[in-house]
């Protein structure tokens, strides 16, 4: 006979979104059940965000710099290099997984089933022997590196982002399917670490981000000896030997053959929806993932989704963004609402390549060309940025009716950062007027923001009427 628990919430999945649900519901008292049949933290910490950008920490650290601005990078691969940054993924995986374990969960109260979760009606979970009936349940099953049906990928070894951080040798010549964020961010890596690197891209690398601004980062790249094909698609693929042998066909109808010690699959990911038992609680998905309303409410009112398996921007701050909101929902009955328009990315190579709200040619097709200012401060322009020897970027942002601020993008040292304050600027509605007014500490790389904003005004001086003004005010001493 089974077991049967009766939590306030039961949460599938202990990724980002499933822990941001779990640890808030315990703190007030709340009952849950936490059941995860992998690795506690999911992707992020395993698999994704976490050595993606410790193994890129470590690569940049490796490569050195020769002369200002001057990378020292390697010809050749350096074994001794690649085990150390290896290692220092490990060891930042292991300081941080204490936060997300078992043992800490179960130390807040949470009830921890580290089984398999399936659905077996509209209100109950089995896992592992265990029925759960819960007044709520939270989907945070998160999602997987998508595999393309390229003919003869299943008679090749193939990397993914599960299995990359696990390799004890470098790759002498690592060629990269996908030239998305993951796919240039490893490519980078991978050079700087003293990899051979090519990378075929079926569109244009870096598609979702400004054109202008992306393209500052892949010269980069390409400076760095990383081989980039884009508008080029890869047909076939077979093995000789150890070897991996990459066929792939430009836009212009040329052949590329390239061979591989070692290929990276980095076409995207797909939510994982398998086996959860969703049919027998009405919960009904489609491509992207889990069919969900603005509240994030599946087809059944009982259950959320979130995160990955939701099928939005797949990102470990919106997986916690979207676990918050569904706290406020479950416990305090408040209305929530998750707007995807305005949610910040950043791609994590040098430099780094931030993105938040509209693009340019959205903001046009919405409010018309002459509504629309696009406004620019170059890294150049900084102080900050050449004391620092980091003049290699530039800012945008997309200011609408009134000024509003509308989105931004920058390519630069810290655009990270920096996308951070264009964020919480998005977000409290500010226009022009705002970003120009604040106070800037000098000389730092935020005040790219304020010199943009201040150019919205850029005219003023020359108008007539303000001319006037000035001159009738002056009149009164």
């Amino acid at each position: 006979m089974s077991d049967l628990l009766t939590p306030d919430i039961c949460v599938i999945g202990a990724g980002s979104a499933g822990l941001t649900v779990a640890a808030a519901a315990a703190a007030f008292g709340v009952e849950v059940v936490l059941i995860e049949k992998g690795l506690m933290g999911g992707d992020c910490l395993n698999y994704g965000c976490v050595p993606s950008k410790s193994l890129l920490a470590a690569a940049r650290s490796a490569a050195g710099y020769s002369a200002p601005g001057r990378l020292d990078l390697p010809e050749t691969v350096r074994e001794e290099d690649y085990k150390k940054a290896q290692a220092h993924v490990r060891s930042v995986i292991d300081a941080i997984a204490p936060h997300d374990s078992q043992e800490r969960f179960e130390g807040l109260g949470v009830t921890v089933l580290r089984e398999a979760a399936r659905f077996t009606g509209p209100g109950e979970v089995e896992a592992g022997g265990t029925q759960i009936r819960a007044r709520r349940f939270a989907i945070a099953t998160g999602s997987r590196a998508l595999v393309p049906p390229i003919p003869g990928l299943d008679e090749v070894p193939y990397l993914t982002n599960e299995s990359l951080f696990s390799l004890d040798e470098a790759p002498e010549h690592l060629v990269i399917i996908g030239g998305g964020p993951i796919g240039m961010e490893m490519a980078q890596a991978h050079r700087r670490l003293g990899s051979r690197v090519t990378v075929f891209e079926a569109a244009r690398a870096l598609g979702k981000d400004d054109d202008d601004l992306a393209a500052i980062v892949l010269d980069a790249i390409r400076g760095e000896g990383v081989e980039l094909f884009e508008e080029t698609s890869v047909e076939k693929l077979r093995r000789d030997g150890d070897e991996i042998i990459v066929t792939a066909r430009r836009s212009d109808g040329t052949v590329v053959e390239v061979t591989a010690s070692h290929l990276l699959i980095a076409t995207g990911r797909k939510a994982n929806v398998e086996d959860l038992g969703l049919e027998a609680a009405g919960i009904e998905t489609d491509r992207a993932g889990i069919r969900t309303d603005k509240g994030l409410r599946t087809t059944n009112r009982r259950v959320y989704a979130i995160g990955d398996v939701a099928g939005g921007p797949q990102f470990t701050h919106v997986a916690g963004q979207q676990g918050g909101l569904v706290i406020r929902s479950i416990l305090f009955r408040l209305p929530i609402s998750f707007d995807a328009s305005e949610v910040p990315w950043v791609t994590y190579t040098s430099p780094e390549l931030g993105h938040v709200g509209m693009s340019e040619a959205d903001a046009v097709a919405r409010y018309g060309a002459g509504r629309v200012k696009v406004l620019r401060a170059d890294y150049a322009g900084n102080d900050r940025a050449q004391a620092e020897n980091l003049t290699h970027g530039r800012l945008k942002l997309i200011a609408g009716p009134g000024g509003k601020l509308l989105g931004g993008d920058i390519v630069g040292a810290q655009a990270g950062e920096i996308t951070n304050l264009l964020s919480l600027a998005l977000s409290k509605k500010m226009t022009m007027k705002d970003l120009a007014g604040f106070i800037a500490p000098y000389p730092t790389l935020g005040e790219l923001v304020r010199r943009a904003a201040i150019s919205y005004y850029g005219d003023a001086p020359k108008n007539i009427w303000v001319r006037r003004l000035i001159g009738f005010l002056r009149k009164f001493g």
